[in-house]
């Protein structure tokens, strides 16, 4: 679809000299006359971009109507770009519609160079939003028939790479084979293994969690499979293990990396026979478990440090669900930020950008221990940067802002994953800086 500009101006050779610019970059161009005018165009085309004056009655300089015009256009079209058209460039009107939205105001005579680049830039930023909106309502009706099919168990997400771990285990669900869950400490790795079990076909029986990582060495056997009363010193009843307690149902080993090799032995010949014996018993019982695992451990590279079975690995491993960091979808960390401050706190844009501009190395973990301190924190119903206790963000530069190359600020976005907010948190620099930084070195957002 072709480019639209609208320029709404009560001089008609305005038009036809903008019309002749944009059409040298393939740019259509709109024209009216009144605001009245303008607002309707607006209503019946597609339209990327307003370039409108800020007075249209005869001696009138006040840009009120400017103001109006903008107001209205905000109120049609609130994400709509708007460049201010004026003869007074020191017009305080607008500069404060700049403050309030919106994008530049350019004073007549323009330059021509210069407001092609203002305008190109703001057509490519007006591009990029609308297929991110593309994606993010596809990406919103796959959660939509997710949320419908499957029981999801609350999680929240807007991220495409949890999107992929959620459907995978959506998918594996009712397969009855084994499913290991990777990831770093605090990804969600234990929700991922609930929406599995709670879309299985033994969602009806049992679900037994397990730390592996906690057991100690000398009482993994007890722990997972029972002990006789007296088996052990201290041992002075029965007891039950976890297969037993999880039978006709699932069971979840977490942190299975931290398992001891004995207790792997053991553990590999339960999946492989179905079988066990409680400790000090010499009576085999049996059981049918669906077994779910999960690691924060590097298993291939403990597996040739001699830590953990090869065997044993590609017995619980016949379907793997990575769930990635946080860092690593910044989609998610405001939608879990609103989720885990509730229906009666807001979130500030300075707390929201500090979220975004934070790494994370203690995950969704970390970020709800933040909000909950946040919470208790604020004095109001916004929640502020303050209020969050965050370090402050290091620039990746080191340097300082004058002497920023086109390298480091293209490092910084891709570091971002394009996030305008988070890069510009970690060169130490305003969003509008960055903005004007980019259009300097060409770099498109």
């Amino acid at each position: 679809m072709q480019r639209t500009v609208l320029v709404i101006d009560d001089n008609p050779s305005v038009a036809a000299a903008l019309e002749l610019l944009f059409r040298l970059r393939d740019i259509r161009t709109l024209a009216a006359r009144t605001p009245p005018e303008g607002l309707a165009r607006l209503a019946e085309e597609p339209v990327d971009l307003v370039i409108a004056d800020m007075n249209f009655s005869a001696d009138t300089t006040s840009g009120e109507e400017g103001v109006s015009l903008f107001q209205r256009l905000r109120e049609l079209r609130p994400d709509l770009p708007v460049i201010l058209l004026t003869a007074w460039t020191h017009l305080p009107s607008a500069v404060q519609l700049v403050k309030a939205g919106a994008a530049d105001y350019v004073g007549k005579p323009w330059d021509n160079d210069r407001l092609l680049s203002t305008v190109e830039n703001l057509l490519e930023l007006a591009e990029a939003t609308r297929v991110r909106e593309r994606l993010q309502r596809g990406r919103r009706r796959r959660r939509e028939r997710l949320a419908t099919e499957y029981d999801l168990r609350g999680a929240v997400f807007e991220s495409e790479a949890m999107e992929r771990a959620v459907e995978l285990a959506c998918r594996v669900a009712r397969a009855d084979v084994p499913v290991l869950i990777t990831g770093p400490n605090g990804v969600g790795k234990e929700r991922i293994a609930e929406i599995v079990h709670a879309n299985s076909a033994v969602r009806r029986g049992p679900y037994i969690a397990v730390n592996c990582g906690a057991i100690p060495a000398e009482l993994v056997e007890a722990e997972l499979f029972g002990a006789e009363a007296g088996a052990y010193t201290g041992a002075h009843r029965a007891r039950v293990g976890r297969f037993e307690l999880a039978n006709g149902g699932t069971l979840f080993l977490d942190e299975i990396g931290n398992l001891p090799v004995a207790g792997q032995v053991k553990l590999l010949r339960v999946l492989e026979t179905g079988q066990f014996q409680q400790l000090g018993s010499s009576h085999t019982r049996s059981t049918r478990v669906r077994i779910l695992s999960a690691t924060n451990t590097d298993l291939p590279l403990a597996i040739r440090q001699g830590r953990f079975r090869e065997d044993l690995y590609y017995r619980l491993n016949a379907v793997e669900i990575a769930v990635p960091p946080l860092a690593e979808r910044s989609e998610d960390i405001l939608a879990l930020t609103h989720h885990f401050l509730g229906e009666n706190l807001e979130l500030s844009e300075e707390a929201a950008a500090g979220l975004l501009a934070h790494d994370w190395p203690g995950n969704v973990r970390e970020l709800r221990n933040c909000i909950e301190r946040a919470k208790l924190l604020a004095t109001g119903r916004v929640v502020g940067a303050a209020d969050l206790n965050l370090p402050p963000p290091q620039r990746a530069t080191g340097v300082e802002p004058d002497a920023l190359t086109r390298e480091m600020i293209e490092a910084s976005l891709s570091k971002a994953r394009g996030n305008i907010s988070r890069a510009a948190q970690t060169l130490g620099l305003s969003r509008q800086a960055l903005y004007r930084r980019m259009e300097r070195f060409g770099i498109k957002g």
